[in-house]
């Protein structure tokens, strides 16, 4: 866990590997009945979040829609802008986030899920002390 400054923005990542032959709703979902992938954030004191960065989903037939459907399938990355603040604690934090999704193949939909999932990040005191993290995931947009 690389640190990241006090006063400084990061990203934390959500990627999600999608098993093949199956499909999630993408954010914007294309019917009203549908589950939308939706994450939420529960920041503590010294951290603001801006608004969740959804992949654009592709819009998919299948023989139980008349119409195609906007989903994610294969790994999936979803993006949460956030400032650590003057404020912020240094050291570990914890970030709880909840995703909600609902997989599907083409026979069956399982049960709508809210996955309960921690995101750790090191807040150190000064920018000099700060490192970007995980390159492979936030060199691709």
């Amino acid at each position: 866990m690389e640190p990241a400054a006090r006063g400084s923005s990061f990203q934390i990542a959500v990627v999600m590997n999608i098993r093949p032959g199956f499909h999630v709703n993408a954010r914007e979902k294309s019917e009203e009945y549908l589950i939308a992938t939706d994450l939420k954030a529960q920041l503590p004191s010294g951290f603001r979040s801006g608004e969740v960065v959804y992949p654009k989903g592709k819009l998919e037939a299948f023989a139980f829609s008349k119409k195609p459907l906007n989903v994610y399938q294969g790994t999936v990355i979803l993006r949460l802008p956030v400032d650590a603040l003057a404020t912020a604690p240094p050291g570990e934090q914890h970030i709880p986030l909840k995703l909600r999704y609902q997989a599907c193949s083409t026979e069956l939909c399982l049960p709508p899920t809210t996955l309960p999932l921690d995101a750790a990040v090191n807040i150190a005191a000064s920018a000099s002390e700060a490192r970007p993290a995980h390159s492979e995931i936030f060199s691709h947009r």
